[in-house]
Parts: structure tokens; sequence; C-alpha cells
């Protein structure tokens, strides 16, 4: 359940930086895409909370951050017309990777 609650957490991460990126590229919702964004950040420290409680917390903080990060870099690529150069996508796949050995690695 721990990496359920890991998973939960790092899809919240997400949530903060869209809900800045809407707040800016959507002033007349500015308000609601701040408190969006709040309520995520919120939220993704409870279900981080709770997964660290099983996951030792180097390992969690790593794979959170790293989901959060390469989710929101597809997010930018697919909704943001960010770059997807052949060498952002390599260092995507690099934390990708580094992602998938800490949990393989991890008891």
């Amino acid at each position: 359940m721990a990496w359920f609650y890991l998973i939960v957490a790092a899809l919240f991460e997400v949530g903060w930086p869209l809900g800045f990126k809407m707040a800016d590229t959507h002033p007349e919702h500015f308000v609601l895409y701040i408190i969006l964004s709040i309520v995520s950040m919120a939220l993704s420290g409870v279900f981080l909370y709770l997964a660290q409680r099983t996951i030792p917390i180097s390992t969690a903080y790593i794979v959170w951050i790293g989901i959060g990060a390469v989710c929101t870099f597809i997010i930018g690529i697919v909704f943001f017309g960010d770059s997807a150069s052949i060498l952002r996508m390599l260092f995507a796949l690099m934390i990708l990777v580094g992602i998938i050995g800490m949990q393989l690695v991890t008891k």
C-alpha cells in the first residue's frame, strides 16, 4: 500500500506546478488555480508522509520527486509546447530509469 501512496503523492506533486502554469496562462481564474495548487501540495505531502512510514525516506523522496518531474516534463511537451529535443528526452529517460532502479533495490 505504501507504493500506492507514493504514486498518488507523486501525481499530486504534478498538480502544483500545473496549477501555477494555468494561473499564469489564465489570469481570469488565477485564484482558483492557486487554490488548486495549494490543495495539490498539501495532498502530495500527506501521501508522501503515508508512504515514507514504510518506504525509506530517501527512496520515497527520490521516487516522489522523480515521478513528479517526469510527468510535469511530459505535460509541458504535450500541452504547453515545451521542447522535445532528443537530449531532453534522454535525460528524462535517465530520471525514469533511476526511479525504477530505486524501486527495484528497495526492500
